[in-house]
């Protein structure tokens, strides 16, 4: 019995092990997903912001052609007011200048601010672009671990698997039933070393003379408390 329970604690080393890449069929793709939202998000909002950049220069060029074409036809009633020859004509020629006028500034005026958020939207896209750059090194690491651990995730499980079918036929039928058993109810551990005279499991105490049987090996006990199968260690001993 002793050597069923030396290999059952290696059945349940690989049983764990099997869990641990069971969940990482699950937490690897989620963390490979959030990285590459990491990036397509930093990527998006540099790409947001050169548009709206892009957005404010054409604006501005948009106001200068304006305020070019309301120039030149500022200079021709400026050339018109030196040949009026009434007073109503004077004041018709007035009214349009002083409107071509307020037109200009008033474009003026929103060049400057466009200008203003345009020196704005450059610092922020500076900003943008390093915070993408590092990211994108950052995560490009990760992603190419986490990436290679995927990969190769199924073939390692396939090979604990077959190494689980191989320990299996060397171990009593009767006491892998019981483990099986046990480790599904509990969903862990089913095999447990005693600790200060009780069931590392349950913290259950343990009695004397149970405590001697187990220490020989003789057969599997389980605990009484949770079921699970009890093994002695060194370090109880000492």
């Amino acid at each position: 019995m002793q050597k069923d329970l030396t290999l059952l604690l290696s059945l349940q080393e690989i049983d764990d092990q099997l869990g641990e890449l069971e969940r990482s069929k699950i937490y690897l793709p989620e963390m490979i997903g959030n990285l590459e939202m990491e990036v397509a998000g930093m990527g998006q909002a540099v790409a947001e912001n050169e548009k709206i950049l892009e957005e404010s220069q054409r604006q501005q060029k948009l106001w200068e052609l304006e305020i070019e074409s309301e120039k030149q036809e500022l200079e021709k009633y400026q050339k018109q007011m030196r040949v009026i020859k009434t007073n109503k004509e004077y004041d018709a020629l007035t009214a349009e200048i002083d409107s071509k006028k307020l037109s200009i500034a008033d474009k003026e005026e929103k060049i400057l601010a466009l200008m203003s958020s345009a020196d704005e939207a450059r610092e922020k896209l500076a900003v943008l672009q390093n915070s993408l750059k590092e990211v994108q090194s950052r995560n490009g690491e990760q992603l190419i671990q986490l990436r290679a651990q995927e990969s190769t995730l199924q073939a390692k499980i396939e090979d604990k698997l077959e190494k689980r079918r191989d320990l299996i036929k060397d171990i009593n039928k009767q006491v892998v039933g019981v483990y099986e058993r046990v480790r599904k109810g509990k969903g862990g551990m089913a095999v447990v070393p005693i600790r200060k005279r009780a069931c590392s499991g349950c913290f259950k105490q343990i009695p004397p003379q149970r405590i001697q049987e187990i220490r020989r090996g003789d057969r599997i006990f389980s605990c009484d408390s949770c079921g699970r199968i009890l093994t002695w260690t060194e370090e109880e001993s000492n």
